[in-house]
């Protein structure tokens, strides 16, 4: 095997790994070198090792899969030279396009044509390497899913509310000796079921050791930073491609501990003037909607922390939430934080859903509780929402404690409309429910321009 391609330690441990391992992610930035790597090395030392005559590599289309993976300098022919064959038309005995590589076969698919990929996947196969297996066909991956013995897939920075970060990608967990490598945004969001033998891999430029300091810096000047495709090419950053709507929030700078918070509180040095808490519902079970509870503080400087949420979605629930239960789980969550936090008296709901206001108003009636429930004010239109809340990001005064992962999420990802000059109406639950919580209160928050402190 032809090798002109240096490798870190990183890539080396990540190509030696091949005892106890049914599937491997690699994500990380631009050029980082996952594809050559990831296909033309670590693949095909499987596809060697294993004992199967039929394998795949899949990619957009199959012509994708010759420029990027197969044909391009340091791809599969490059490295395997004299080893490997591709018959790009297929030949007598195999009808698609497909590499022979000692004594097996490699079929080569494109995901976006179900018609062709079909033919093959009555048959079990080797090694299936997938690139950018986050824009594939799902129905392909979920059918090739059961159907090999090794997986390996790379992808690039995408919407993590597809189907294939929950039920594939985030249910992989890195190596210990490489999980400071990987950014807390993503690192947070690998939380679902794992699956023992699924191995996930971080790469960045400084794991490319063709590139030279030079050309990394160029690559880094040429996307604006703080732009979506800075913090998707540069950072390796998960998020739509379409604009980002709080481009500006930095999770280095507005995201913090609540331990730390409360050390400050019982030394003087942080006081809160007002604690919110809000409700914004959906009960569909046919939608990722979801039922969004966030509580907040207000701090005497001037700064609006979000503390601590809560979030159901029906359609993962196998027994619906109705508002009389919702309403039960958000009063627990009321009082949990006043012992935490701090009594938010007055409590907002998405005035939209009466059916849970008067749920929540029987319950006070029946029952007795702390808290005032009060329809959401929406005069305060969603575009001057999004001002207010770029500008006290900008200032340093929107700030998140660092559990309150769905809430960052969407911070990260929430989203402008391709074709309208409108954010998107989805990704954004939490938001809407910290809203309904500041907006009674949107004058103790940030500083007015000439008076930041």
């Amino acid at each position: 095997m032809k090798n002109s391609f240096p490798l870190s330690q990183k890539y080396k441990d990540f190509i030696n790994t091949v005892e106890n391992v049914d599937a491997e992610f690699l994500e990380g930035t631009t050029a980082s070198g996952k594809t050559t790597v990831g296909a033309g090395i670590k693949f095909m030392r499987m596809v060697s090792r294993s004992n199967k005559k039929l394998h795949i590599i899949a990619s957009k289309t199959t012509g994708t899969a010759e420029k990027n993976i197969i044909q391009q300098d340091n791809g599969i022919l490059d490295i395997h030279k004299g080893k490997a064959s591709y018959y790009g038309n297929g030949d007598k005995d195999n009808k698609l396009p497909h590499i022979k590589f000692e004594g097996k076969i490699i079929y080569i698919l494109g995901y976006d044509n179900k018609d062709k990929w079909e033919l093959v996947l009555g048959a079990q196969f080797g090694c299936v390497y997938i690139d950018e297996i986050n824009t594939a066909n799902i129905d392909f991956v979920r059918e090739i899913s059961t159907r090999n013995e090794y997986l390996l897939a790379t992808l690039n920075p995408d919407n993590p509310d597809l189907p294939v970060y929950k039920e594939f990608i985030n249910r992989s967990r890195p190596y210990e000796k490489y999980k400071d490598d990987i950014p807390e945004e993503i690192l947070s969001e690998l939380r679902e079921e794992p699956v023992s033998k699924w191995r996930y891999w971080f790469f960045t430029f400084k794991d490319n050791l063709s590139l030279t300091p030079e050309m990394i810096e160029k690559k880094i000047r040429s996307a604006p930073s703080g732009t979506k495709l800075y913090k998707n090419k540069i950072l390796g950053l998960r998020g739509k491609a379409t604009g980002l709507i709080f481009p500006n929030f930095n999770r280095k700078k507005h995201v913090v501990s609540a331990t730390e918070l409360k050390q400050k509180i019982l030394v003087g040095k942080l006081k809160f003037k007002k604690f919110s808490a809000a409700l914004d519902t959906s009960y569909s079970s046919k939608s990722p909607d979801t039922i969004a509870m966030i509580f907040q503080g207000i701090t005497e400087d001037r700064k609006l922390m979000i503390l601590s949420e809560n979030v159901y979605s029906n359609k993962d629930l196998n027994y619906p939430l109705a508002p009389s239960d919702t309403v039960v789980k958000f009063i627990s969550f009321l009082e949990t934080n006043r012992k935490e936090w701090g009594y938010a008296k007055e409590v907002f709901i998405d005035c939209a859903d009466q059916a849970t206001i008067t749920e929540l108003r029987k319950y006070k009636r029946l029952n007795g509780c702390l808290y005032n429930f009060i329809d959401s004010y929406k005069k305060v239109e969603i575009l001057d929402r999004i001002k207010l809340m770029l500008g006290w990001i900008q200032q340093d005064c929107y700030l998140v404690v660092d559990n309150c992962i769905e809430h960052l999420k969407e911070l990260g990802i929430w989203s402008w409309e391709e074709e309208k000059d409108e954010p998107e109406d989805k990704n954004n639950h939490t938001i809407d429910a910290s809203c309904y919580g500041w907006i009674p209160y949107k004058h103790f928050i940030g500083f007015e321009e000439g008076k930041k402190k």
